[in-house]
């Protein structure tokens, strides 16, 4: 009888993990279906080198534009995507592009949220003067068209991923300040600040202890919505040949060289195109869940 009860109660926890896990696909299938776009998008970038046989830069002339194997009429295609103009294997070349394309929006936005994230604490913290040339720094940004500024810098300074992350960092970083700034002022009129200042708590212990940790969620559902913005962004200067080198393997890169093999080669420009939509998708569709989760008005 004794044994019979242990045996129940270790196997409640599992029911009970797949009856949370239910619920929760239930009660938020867009946030799923983010989610396992994103874990989708991750895990090809990471295990690239398992998920592959062929070498993403290694060109054969005699399988140049090979179709897809499901749709090989001759049954002879050995490429489950089909073959680009090089005769690359396109699967492994989007499986590699993956790794440029999460690179870009994962270091781009931490650059831009370190930024925004201390301008905006300061700017919204202690006001005045300091306040006002800060965000007038950030209209002036606003004001300066993105596409225009990186295209400028990435003819002056040549292509190149680090520079497109430098360059994303250091221009989106006013989305973070503003968002922070506004949330500050609001915060620090709150009681349990002038309390933690009235016990001697320094600017600097008030911020990280009490004001920090309650701006956090919004820092990450703007930092999630913004790695789709940067993927998309990446895609376009590469696209235009501003962006990652031709050598490496990229979504923007591949859309690029497909746009004359279209109508002979459809293979070539929808798949790439479905990765960058797919994961785009799936970061967009986080952060409005995150958002959902975190925000105490949508919960109204």
């Amino acid at each position: 009888m004794t044994v019979a009860v242990k045996e129940k109660s270790l196997a409640q926890p599992k029911k009970s993990f797949w009856k949370r896990f239910t619920r929760f696909i239930k009660k938020n299938p867009a946030g799923f279906i983010g989610i396992f776009l994103v874990s989708i998008s991750v895990g090809c970038a990471i295990f690239a080198p398992w998920l592959t046989s062929f070498d993403p830069g290694k060109a054969s002339l005699v399988s140049r534009l090979t179709p897809p194997s499901w749709s090989d009429p001759t049954g002879e295609s050995t490429f489950f995507l089909g073959a680009d103009q090089l005769g690359r294997d396109l699967f492994t070349r989007i499986l590699y592009g993956a790794r440029i394309s999460l690179m870009v929006g994962f270091f781009g936005v931490l650059i831009s949220l370190v930024i925004g994230t201390i301008l905006g604490l300061v700017s919204g913290y202690f006001g005045k003067w300091l306040d006002d040339f800060i965000m007038r720094v950030a209209d002036i940004q606003l004001a300066f068209p993105f596409i225009l500024f990186a295209i400028v810098v990435m003819s002056i300074l040549g292509t190149g991923i680090w520079k497109i992350i430098i360059i994303l960092g250091i221009t989106y970083w006013v989305g973070f300040a503003r968002l922070i700034r506004g949330q500050v002022i609001a915060l620090k009129e709150q009681e349990f600040i002038h309390a933690a200042k009235a016990i001697g708590g320094t600017n600097f212990t008030v911020i990280r202890k009490h004001i920090l940790p309650n701006v956090l969620s919004s820092i990450f559902v703007l930092g999630t919505m913004y790695i789709a913005e940067f993927i998309l962004l990446e895609a376009s200067l590469t696209f235009l040949g501003l962006g990652v080198d031709p050598t490496i393997p990229s979504w923007g890169g591949m859309l690029a060289d497909s746009r004359n093999y279209i109508t002979t080669a459809w293979w070539t420009a929808v798949f790439p195109g479905v990765a960058v939509m797919f994961t785009v998708l799936g970061f967009n569709l986080l952060g409005d869940w995150l958002r959902d989760r975190f925000d105490p008005n949508m919960k109204m």
